[in-house]
């Protein structure tokens, strides 16, 4: 019996090392990473110069803690900040980690504003973490299941209805900060609407809400620009991040600008290890690489590819019913349920993922090339095809 606290249906593999786009397992066999550690592994495996950075940072000083500076900390909050368009940077160890802060400065918000129980709007089928807080926040019964009771002060509203937005504006004074995913990831890829996305943002001015977005998988690249709002026309208050911010190094970031960046003063928040200088050197090297070897460019690129080769596919066209999704974060719905699929893909050599039951989930890592695009594509196109 494995030591392991029994919270995960692993498969049966273990990787021994990757290079790239690929992953080997203890036996020696290759596998093509079409999902990325789940969006972790933008820059593919064993890239030369995160490896470096954490070669180099593990010799020099790995932690102090946050009572005193950190000097890659605070290189990394101006890169973000700038990158961004945010102000301030708190960085914890993960996505919920950085969701509970946005939380936190939701309700410090609220409570400085005279609102004794301040809420916040979140949406249906969204997923924000597994604390109790981002659980909380989440929109999946089945996950919250069991851990009862859940923490108040959220409201919930369907996807894509501005009207919803608007009723609870009306009926609810209470309400302070408005949550959301720009692509709901786990709930099936689906992305809102930018015109919703304006409108809420016009309706938080309004209202005097907080903005806040869950760019946990949807930044660093991964949707063809850093943070997926970034062309919509408008910046959100709060935006968090984490997963490809490491590239694999547990880091989490919270942004914010203007009011919100203000909210959080010493003893407000804190986090033992976040920022400390190992992870925030792996993230700066992250950093670098993205913005300077037109990785960007090739998210857009490789994301329409993959797309075209499935959906082209004369076999596995028919059992898809909708693909969602932008850049290298693509969602095939198929037109029935394929619990066995992520099996199959593994027998085949290929990692992926399905979610929402129904769906494939897609995210290679941005610098996938053609060849790897390709060869993904039609592998997946091969499984869909023979179910």
């Amino acid at each position: 019996m494995s030591a392991l606290m029994p919270t995960y249906a692993r498969l049966p593999v273990t990787f021994s090392h990757g290079e790239g786009v690929y992953l080997f397992d203890t036996e020696g066999r290759r596998y093509l990473d079409g999902i990325s550690g789940i969006a972790v592994n933008g820059l593919g495996h064993n890239h030369p110069g995160v490896t470096a950075a954490i070669q180099d940072q593990a010799g020099k000083l790995v932690h102090t803690s946050n009572l005193y500076g950190v000097g890659p900390q605070e290189e990394l909050a101006s890169r973000l900040a700038e990158i961004s368009g945010m102000e301030r940077c708190f960085f914890g160890n993960s996505g919920a980690e950085a969701n509970e802060a946005a939380i936190k400065i939701a309700r410090l918000h609220g409570h400085n504003r005279g609102i004794e129980k301040p809420a916040i709007v979140v949406l249906e089928n969204a997923f924000h973490g597994r604390t109790m807080a981002t659980l909380s926040a989440t929109g999946n019964r089945k996950i919250q299941a069991g851990f009862e009771p859940l923490v108040s002060g959220f409201i919930r509203a369907p996807r894509n209805d501005l009207e919803a937005i608007r009723q609870i504006a009306v009926n609810n004074p209470d309400v302070v900060a408005f949550f959301a995913e720009p692509i709901q990831g786990e709930g099936g890829v689906h992305p809102l609407d930018e015109d919703y996305l304006r409108s809420v943002r016009a309706l938080c001015e309004e209202q005097g809400w907080l903005m806040m977005l869950d760019e946990v998988q949807t930044g660093n690249g991964r949707t063809g620009t850093w943070f997926a709002y970034q062309g919509m026309g408008f910046t959100p208050d709060v935006v968090t991040t984490a997963k490809g911010l490491g590239n694999g190094v547990p880091i989490g970031a919270c942004l914010a600008r203007g009011e919100a960046a203000a909210t959080f003063g010493p003893g407000h928040h804190g986090s033992t290890y976040g920022g400390n200088p190992l992870v925030c050197a792996a993230a700066l090297a992250v950093v670098e690489a993205i913005t300077g070897e037109e990785v960007l460019a090739n998210v857009e690129q490789m994301g329409a590819l993959i797309r075209d080769v499935i959906t082209s596919d004369q076999a596995a066209a028919p059992r898809i019913k909708e693909v969602r999704g932008r850049g290298l974060m693509l969602g095939f719905q198929l037109d029935r349920d394929c619990p066995g699929l992520v099996q199959e893909a593994l027998e085949a050599g290929l990692l992926i993922n399905v979610t929402a039951g129904n769906t494939v989930r897609l995210l290679p890592p941005l610098i996938i090339s053609e060849q790897e695009a390709r060869e993904l594509a039609e592998g997946v196109a091969n499984l869909i095809a023979g179910l």
